[in-house]
């Protein structure tokens, strides 16, 4: 799962705009930038926060500078407990070309101590996307943490299983609490996983990237408007 190997992946499955979210960093984003726009593909980055209830949000930014200064100051909300490779398994970030450039020495499956109310807001200050991640799962999600979806300000909500929405007999039918777009994402751990949810993201006639060669976040807000699904 280095950043070669998914944009490689990435490349095969005809997969134009993409995500790198590694859990609580996003240092291996810059490696991820630089194959993505050698590839043609847009990309995103941030990562998937986990916040004080145990929520995990993907947050994502089109600037990598704007995610690398987001990332740093959530690093160091977290608490000072340190990653033992022997037990836990390495926490390596990469060149472009799979060198190792460092590790990350804090444990990263943690929670920090912010909201998610105060991470949302973080977020847009910064000028990202905020995206509850996975809400109908049984872990780490606002169903499992809250009991329900609550409304807030997010720029979509994230499901396994978005068909559950209009399936009654789940029981799932009407958990929207206001209308939000919806999206999937394959969350890949292994690499195999890479688009296994994908979906087409329709933005018409905005252009995916801007002036620098950053994602339109203008055209992902667009796209992702048409995905909105009204309880």
């Amino acid at each position: 799962m280095s950043p070669a190997a998914i944009v490689e992946t990435l490349v095969k499955k005809n997969i134009g705009l993409a995500a790198l979210t590694d859990h609580n960093t996003a240092l291996n984003c810059p490696a991820f930038s630089l194959l993505c726009r050698k590839a043609g593909i847009g990309a995103l980055y941030g990562m998937e926060a986990q916040t004080t209830e145990e929520i995990h949000a993907l947050c994502l930014f089109s600037v990598l500078a704007d995610a690398l200064d987001f990332c740093k100051k959530w690093y160091d909300l977290l608490p000072p407990v340190m990653n033992i490779p022997e037990r836990t398994g390495d926490q390596v970030y990469v060149s472009e070309t799979d060198e190792i450039l460092g590790e990350v020495e804090k444990y990263l499956i943690i929670s920090a101590p912010v909201s998610l109310d105060a991470l949302a807001l973080e977020v847009h200050r910064c000028g990202g996307l905020i995206i509850p991640a996975h809400v109908d799962r049984p872990a780490f999600s606002m169903t499992s943490q809250l009991g329900v979806i609550v409304k807030g300000p997010w720029d979509a909500l994230e499901f396994v299983r978005p068909q559950c929405l209009s399936e009654k007999k789940t029981g799932a039918a009407g958990i929207l609490p206001a209308p939000y777009p919806v999206t999937t994402s394959s969350d890949a751990h292994y690499i195999e996983h890479i688009g296994r949810r994908a979906f087409d993201l329709n933005i018409g006639t905005f252009p995916l990237f801007d002036e620098s060669g950053n994602v339109n976040l203008a055209a992902v807000r667009a796209g992702l408007a048409k995905r909105v699904v009204t309880p």
